[in-house]
C-alpha cells in the first residue's frame, strides 16, 4: 500500500530498546485520519498511544455512556458544573462537525479502531480533561474565571461558523486550545496547564511505556501542536516519571480565603440577625424577612430562567435562604433533586443529551440538561442573593 504524503509532523525517537514515533495530526482533518490509517498499515508497531484520557476514550468507544449517568450522584458529589462544562465543550465540537462535515477527533477514532482490529494495545497517555479544566480554573484569578465561563457559554449559544484563525489553530491539532484561544494567546497562566503540562504528562506516560520492556515500537497519535513539546521532554529525559505524573494530576487546593469566605459571610449574617433582634424585635424580623425575600426570590428567578417546574421554583424560594446559611449545602442541590423528581428524565433524554446540548434551545428541551441548569442557576441566584441581602442587612444596622 502506498502511503499518502504526510500531512502532519512525524518524529521518530529512540528510547533505549523501544522506538516511539510521534505522529502529529489535526482534529478536523480527513487527511490526518487517512494518514493514521496509512501509518497503521505500513508501520511495524506493537502498541498505539493516543492523545486521549480514560474519560474521553470511554466517550469515544461508548457513545451511550451519558445514558448511564447517575444524575442524583452527580448532584450529590457536586460534579454538575463539570458535567455541564463537558457538555459545553461538546457543543463546540458539534459546531466543528457541522462546518467540516467530519467528526472531530476522527483520527483518534481511526487509531483506536485500527489498534483493536490489529490486536494491539491502546495506551491512553493524556491527562483527564476534568483535571486539566480544574487546573486551568485554579490557575487564574477569580475575576478571569468569568471570561472562561463566558467562553464556554458562547460556544453553546453562538451559531457563527468557526473563524479562519480558529481553523488554523485546529490544524495545529489541539481542540482544547482552540476553545480557549482568545485567552491562551495572551495568558501564560492558561497556556501552561492547557498545553505545556499536557506535553510533559504525555511524554512521561510514553517514557514509562517505552521503558517497561513490553514494546519495541510505539506509534503515538497526538495533536500536531504537542509534537515539539513531547519531543523536547523525551529527548531531555524525565528523571522521575511517577513524581511528574502525580504532580501534574494534582488539583491545586483553593486558596484559604475562598474557603473561609462563605463561613465568614454566614457568621456576619447571623451576627447581623442577632444584633437586629438585640436592638428591637421589629428590626430583627425586618432583617430576616428581607433575607428570605431577596435570597429566595433570586434563587427562584434563576430556577424560572432555567425552565424549572413551578414546584421547583417554590422549592428554590424556600430552600435558598436556609441553605445559604450552611456552605456545605447549596440551593442547587435541593432544587436539582426536586426538579429531577418532578420531571424524571427518560432514557431518550440521556441518549440525546450530547446532541441536544449542541444547540442552546436543547438545554431547555432536554430534561437532563434542564436539571443541570436548575442546579446551576438556582445556586447562582442564591449566591447573588446572599451578598445583596447581606449588604441590605448592613445598611439597616448602620442606620441606612
Amino acid at each position: 500500500m502506498t502511503s499518502p504524503a504526510p500531512t502532519g509532523p512525524r518524529v521518530r525517537l529512540d528510547l533505549g530498546a523501544c522506538n516511539v514515533t510521534l505522529l502529529g495530526t489535526a482534529h478536523v482533518s480527513r487527511a490526518s485520519a487517512d494518514q493514521v490509517r496509512a501509518e497503521l498499515a505500513a508501520g511495524d508497531y506493537d502498541a498505539i498511544a493516543v492523545e486521549l484520557c480514560p474519560g474521553r476514550h470511554r466517550a469515544l468507544i461508548d457513545p451511550d455512556a451519558l445514558a448511564k449517568m447517575d444524575l442524583l450522584q452527580v448532584l450529590r458529589e457536586r460534579k454538575a458544573a463539570m458535567v455541564t462544562a463537558n457538555l459545553a465543550l461538546g457543543a463546540y465540537q458539534q459546531r466543528l462537525a457541522e462546518q467540516f462535515d467530519i467528526r472531530p477527533g476522527e483520527e483518534m477514532r481511526v487509531a483506536v479502531e485500527g489498534a483493536r482490529t490489529a490486536g494491539l494495545p491502546v495506551l491512553l497517555i493524556d491527562r483527564e480533561v476534568g483535571t486539566t479544566l480544574k487546573r486551568i480554573y485554579r490557575n487564574v484569578p477569580w475575576w478571569r474565571r468569568l471570561y472562561l465561563v463566558s467562553g464556554l457559554v458562547a460556544s453553546v449559544i453562538t451559531r457563527e461558523r468557526v473563524s479562519e484563525a480558529e481553523i488554523e489553530r485546529l490544524k495545529e491539532g489541539d481542540l482544547l486550545e482552540s476553545i480557549f484561544a482568545q485567552f491562551a494567546d495572551r495568558a501564560r497562566d492558561l497556556f501552561v496547564p492547557l498545553i505545556e503540562e499536557r506535553d510533559r504528562y504525555m511524554a512521561a506516560r510514553l517514557q514509562d511505556e517505552a521503558r517497561s520492556g513490553r514494546y519495541r515500537h510505539i506509534l503515538a497519535v497526538v495533536g500536531a501542536g504537542h509534537v515539539n513539546g513531547i519531543r523536547r521532554s523525551l529527548e531531555a529525559g524525565i528523571a522521575d516519571t511517577a513524581t511528574t505524573l502525580a504532580e501534574l494530576d494534582r488539583v491545586p487546593a483553593p486558596s484559604l480565603l475562598p474557603r473561609l469566605l462563605p463561613w465568614l459571610v454566614v457568621g456576619l449574617i447571623l451576627s447581623g440577625f442577632a444584633l437586629g433582634f438585640h436592638r428591637s424585635p421589629a428590626l430583627g424580623w425586618r432583617l430576616v424577612s428581607e433575607w428570605i425575600l431577596i435570597n429566595g426570590s433570586l434563587s427562584a428567578l434563576g430556577t424560572i430562567f432555567a425552565g424549572g417546574h413551578p414546584l421547583s421554583v417554590v422549592t428554590a424560594f424556600v430552600a435558598a435562604p436556609i441553605t445559604s446559611l450552611n456552605p456545605m449545602i447549596g440551593a442547587g442541590m435541593v432544587t436539582g433533586a426536586v426538579e429531577g423528581w418532578l420531571r424524571k428524565p427518560s432514557v431518550g433524554d440521556f441518549a440525546r443529551l450530547r446532541t441536544d446540548t449542541a444547540h442552546w434551545r436543547g438545554w431547555w428541551r432536554n430534561r437532563v440538561a434542564r436539571i443541570l441548569l436548575v442546579f446551576l442557576l438556582s445556586g447562582l441566584g442564591s449566591a447573588v442573593g446572599t451578598y445583596l441581602a447581606g449588604f441590605r442587612i448592613f445598611e439597616h444596622l448602620s442606620g441606612g
